[in-house]
């Protein structure tokens, strides 16, 4: 089995998952503020009650295969403001776009509710792009030796494949005896579950004797050391601003969904299949062509909902401008979501006139130069620009010298057409 990161075009299947987040994990962007404000404790804690009363009975679950449908992918969830989430709410979008970390049926997300270790897995198996993998029957029904495997099987018997991947892959240490899905999944746990993912494990190992400049370090153990050191160095936690890491603090869906998100950033492997990335050519009749990076092009359908981010906002379709560099995802083939990774230059329109002065050829013979004099307010000036490779000339038959009254038209500085007038 491919150990790297998979193909995750499967993953965007219609199953709402539960995930998690700990993008924010005390991100000094952020803040502790913030870290605070999205945890789930207090009234939160009776949220979580009643949600798990309803995963029970598979019902609400986002990781429940039950889920499964054509009714079409939500990223507009009711609980999510981006002003006030705008710490987690790109990585929400991102995760969910891919179909690894989704909301609620009833179309909310809840942010502020802690994760379960369960729940944390099987978003990361999907974030691997292992999905089709977990839900083969095989591995759906395994017989793990885990001293609670009866009650994951009972409780979460669509997960089994999951477990059974996560632990095929070393999600698990091997001292686990127990998988403790109901367990709330704390920063510790989590930041050791996506250094593993990301094929780190090594290179923990190697930075075991690491000072960690935490004033609560004596909470982390030994073993566990090497785990967050790489998990600092890789920008994916920080600790808090009272210089503590708070190692058994809960993770909340928000967090984790940042943290999952950091990790797809610097996962290897092949891209999402169903993510299309290139440069915009054309938007009308509800569609939008992108040339991508080997110079062919792909024209999409734009789904009516189409979640776009544009200036790290979510934008209305009528904000993306051709030259706007983006990566793109479908589901059912059609455009689901659209992130501009690199706005489009500006286009700066040129037109002027004015005689020949003087014209220079490059190596291939061709235009590189024109100098074009003109009288400016009773003064003559001199104007020299940039030619293009492919310039149009008109007039005069084509053929253009010295002392000719000609119109420079072009974008950018750069002369397209040069029209030679009688």
């Amino acid at each position: 089995m491919n150990n790297l990161k998979k193909t995750a075009a499967a993953t965007l299947a219609l199953t709402m998952i539960m995930g998690g987040a700990t993008g924010a994990m005390a991100s000094p962007k952020h803040g502790s503020d913030d870290w605070k404000n999205s945890s789930a404790h207090g009234n939160g804690k009776n949220d979580d009650k009643n949600d798990h009363k309803n995963d029970d009975k598979n019902k609400g679950n986002p990781n429940s295969n039950s889920n499964k449908g054509n009714k079409g992918i939500n990223l507009d969830f009711g609980d999510l403001n981006q002003k006030e989430w705008k710490w987690a709410y790109d990585h929400i979008i991102r995760l969910a776009s891919q179909g690894v970390f989704n909301g609620y049926e009833d179309g909310s997300f809840k942010p502020k509710n802690n994760i379960t270790r369960i729940e944390a897995l099987v978003a990361a198996v999907r974030l691997l792009g292992l999905k089709e993998e977990a839900e083969k029957p095989e591995n759906m029904n395994a017989k793990l030796n885990f001293k609670d495997f009866d009650q994951l099987k009972n409780k979460y018997g669509w997960a089994v494949g999951y477990v059974t991947v996560a632990l095929e892959n070393d999600l698990f240490s091997e001292s686990d005896v127990s998988i403790q899905a109901d367990k709330p999944a704390n920063r510790l746990w989590a930041s050791v579950l996506l250094v593993k993912a990301m094929k780190l494990e090594g290179e923990a190992k190697k930075k075991m004797d690491t000072v960690l400049p935490f004033r609560d370090t004596k909470d982390i153990p030994a073993g566990s050391v090497g785990y967050i050191a790489v998990a600092l160095e890789k920008n994916l936690i920080t600790g808090y601003g009272d210089n503590t890491f708070q190692p058994n603090r809960p993770v909340t869906r928000a967090e984790l969904a940042a943290l999952l998100d950091r990790v797809d950033q610097q996962l290897p492997g092949d891209q999402n299949a169903q993510a299309i990335t290139g440069k915009i050519q054309t938007i009308s009749n509800g569609s939008i062509t992108v040339k991508r990076t080997d110079n062919t092009t792909v024209t999409v359908p734009v789904d009516a909902n189409v979640f776009i981010f544009r200036k790290d906002v979510k934008a209305p379709l009528s904000a993306l401008q051709t030259g706007d560099e983006i990566l793109l995802r479908t589901f059912q083939g059609k455009a689901v979501f659209i992130e501009v990774t690199k706005l489009a230059v500006p286009v700066t329109q040129l037109v002027d006139a004015g005689k020949v002065s003087f014209f220079t050829l490059n190596q291939q013979g061709k235009i590189a130069t024109i100098s074009l004099s003109k009288d400016v307010n009773g003064t003559m000036q001199t104007i020299i620009y940039n030619v293009d490779a492919n310039v149009t000339i008109t007039g005069n038959s084509g053929v253009l010298s010295p002392n000719l009254n000609v119109v420079v038209k072009g974008n950018n500085n750069i002369v397209q057409t040069i029209e030679i007038l009688s």
